[in-house]
């Protein structure tokens, strides 16, 4: 619930909550290649801090955007409830970062949960594991009419798309 409110009070803000100067144009289904470097890296440096809250054991999630001279850049870092599908992010949100502090599937890697977030929002989401040091990450996107993932590196280099 309260994750919920957070969500709508960032919603609220709409695209006012973007930096100013900053052109508001549909987001990319795969990340620039920048972003998915700050991910990489500033995404990784939250894996292993604590969350405050009323959830044990949350998922965190960085909301990405881009400052004023169109930097990558954090929206909104909040902790949502594990095993939980993510709503659709507020406008101005280019890429979602969501580390899970367990590993839900057999193989590591995204969740059913996470592929279905892309595919309702065409927008990239890159999941990164709390469980393991270093933090195992992965990039999920829409591509050619699918949704796909592929790993990602400590500095932001790719593997090949999977299904």
């Amino acid at each position: 619930m309260i994750a919920a409110l957070l969500l709508f009070a960032v919603q609220a803000a709409g695209p006012a909550a973007a930096a100013p100067g900053v052109e508001t144009t549909a987001p990319s289904p795969v990340a620039d290649q920048d972003l998915r470097e700050f991910a990489a890296i500033d995404g990784r440096k939250v894996a292993g801090r604590p969350t405050g809250g009323p959830y044990a054991n949350p998922d965190k999630i960085l909301l990405l955007t881009r400052d004023g001279k169109g930097y990558p850049a954090v929206m909104a870092s909040l902790a949502f409830p594990a095993r939980q599908s993510l709503p659709a992010p507020p406008a101005g949100t280019l890429a979602v970062v969501r580390l899970h502090q367990r590993m839900e599937t057999i193989i590591p890697g995204p969740t059913a949960d996470d592929l279905a977030f892309v595919a309702a929002n065409r927008l990239p989401l890159f999941v990164i594991g709390e469980w393991a040091r270093p933090a195992p990450m992965w990039e999920v996107a829409w591509v050619d009419g699918a949704v796909r993932f592929r790993t990602v590196g400590d500095v932001g280099e790719i593997g090949p798309w999977q299904d």
